[in-house]
């Protein structure tokens, strides 16, 4: 399996979490919650479906209530097949949440990692995003040291595209430092309420057992899938 149908079915799995779809749902949601998505076709959503209902992570239903089934059988038409998780589906995807591998920090799985952080738990939260951070450090050094031994060669064009790469990567890099600090704030926090039950729950609101971004108005975060960043 490829490391974009990985990408793929990951994120499949994770929007079947939340409700049940038809494909053209699916497609759009793809398209439009999850950037990374939006040059892909049916042509590989369906056999990504496929491979997940064989696996016995999906199962398919008709989607069509009775009259609509009527109509369509009139017209020729199929109902549509709806997509539902299984329980080991479910399994599935917990597992999959839970990696916090060198493959959850690259561009585009980390992207599809970050759109499924409110349903991750806050430990594995913490371990993607400091991976991330450490690894656009390291792409942030080889640029400098690229654009120090280069810089006389290039022209004044290639030059700012040059540092327009290394603003991206530096953007993106002070984005993480936010979010790392909003996390470890949130796990301080429940850590020095534990012995006062009655605030558990507001704590639960406001640190969030399933989102721990910054509460600033008007902050530009950066899209983790730019090209600029590779």
């Amino acid at each position: 399996m490829s490391r974009r149908s990985g990408i793929l079915e990951f994120a499949v799995l994770g929007l079947l979490r939340e409700a049940p779809m038809h494909g053209y749902e699916l497609r759009k949601r793809l398209n439009t919650s999850l950037g990374i998505f939006r040059a892909f076709s049916y042509g590989t959503l369906y056999p990504c479906l496929k491979t997940l209902v064989a696996n016995g992570w999906l199962i398919e239903e008709p989607g069509s209530a009775p009259e609509d089934a009527l109509a369509a059988s009139l017209s020729g038409r199929r109902a549509k097949i709806v997509y539902r998780l299984t329980t080991e589906g479910k399994e599935h995807f917990e597992e999959l949440l839970s990696h916090t591998g060198p493959d959850s920090w690259e561009d585009e799985h980390f992207a599809a990692r970050f759109a499924f952080f409110g349903q991750t738990e806050r430990e594995v939260r913490m371990r993607v995003l400091e991976g991330r951070r450490s690894r656009l450090e390291e792409r942030l050094e080889k640029m400098r040291a690229s654009l120090a031994r280069t810089r006389e060669r290039l022209d004044d064009y290639t030059l700012e595209l040059q540092r327009h790469g290394m603003e991206s990567v530096e953007r993106e890099v002070r984005w993480l430092n936010e979010l790392i600090e909003s996390e470890r704030a949130g796990r301080d926090q429940r850590r020095s309420g534990s012995d006062a039950p009655a605030d558990r729950a507001e704590q639960h609101k406001t640190s969030g057992e399933t989102g721990g971004l910054p509460r600033r108005g008007g902050s530009t975060r950066p899209d983790p899938s730019d090209d600029t960043t590779k």
